[in-house]
């Protein structure tokens, strides 16, 4: 190669490094659980709205599955889990700092019905789930997801998860789980509150679980060591936990830590 065009490159390539920098640290990679689908997507419109030239990229799952994917080494920066559990555990392998780890919010659980369902949950509460016409009810996995605990929870304090245990069918996180139960495929599901908010579910009939029989649903997030732009991640995470993002995740069904 000439001298010239070897020169020409290595410009080209020298200044194509730091273009490369800045739009990583204008692009921020959220792995958010699956029961903030609704209230992610209002967070992020916002704080980019604030930024503009931001961009920020939300993958919603199941927590656990999640955990998993960090440890391989996903390129995320910020995780948004649906308990504290599964951030202490990043925190406790060296791959997020402890010092950032904050609950931004507490979940409530529901078991969501469609419009006209025949389940008498208002009168006779869990029981109604015993019904001969309940053939299918639909939880997240309780491997992975911290609602699927949580369900699991509620039907064992009211001595129903032995006898429903063959009914249960269980989704790869809640967002499934609610799908299994508005396409018809299960009579009910217990899934977060926050998710009731989509339009595809804001139409069916929402049981609220007392608080008292299922763990509190304490949601944390963690910046991630390996983060591309730590200060925007950070940034972030201030975001939700500040004014802004406190009303927006009030607005979908959350309580406040």
């Amino acid at each position: 190669m000439k001298r010239p065009l070897v020169l020409a490159t290595l410009a080209v390539l020298a200044g194509a490094a730091p273009a490369a920098a800045r739009a990583a640290e204008r692009t921020l990679s959220v792995a958010a659980a699956a029961n903030l689908k609704i209230a992610m997507q209002a967070l992020k419109e916002e704080f980019e709205a604030e930024r503009p030239g931001v961009e920020v990229a939300v993958t919603t799952g199941a927590s656990g599955n999640f955990l998993a994917q960090i440890q391989n080494g996903a390129p995320f920066d910020v995780f948004f889990s649906a308990d504290r559990e599964y951030a202490q555990k990043l925190v406790e392998a060296g791959l997020a700092s402890g010092d950032g780890e904050v609950v931004y919010a507490i979940g409530t659980l529901v078991v969501w019905t469609p419009k006209g369902s025949a389940i008498a949950l208002e009168e006779k509460g869990l029981a109604a789930l015993t019904a001969p016409a309940v053939n299918r009810i639909a939880i997240a996995n309780p491997a992975v997801a911290p609602y699927g605990r949580a369900a699991e929870a509620a039907l064992r304090a009211a001595n129903l998860l032995e006898p429903l245990k063959d009914r249960l069918v269980l989704g790869q996180n809640v967002s499934q789980a609610a799908q299994f139960a508005q396409s018809g495929a299960a009579e009910a599901a217990f899934i977060p509150l926050s998710l009731t908010f989509s339009p595809a579910l804001r139409d069916g009939r929402v049981y609220p679980i007392p608080a008292s029989s299922y763990p509190t649903l304490e949601q944390s997030a963690v910046v991630l060591r390996a983060a591309r732009s730590p200060a925007l991640a950070k940034a972030f995470v201030a975001f939700v936990t500040g004014p802004k993002g406190k009303a927006i995740l009030t607005r979908h069904g959350y309580a406040l830590p």
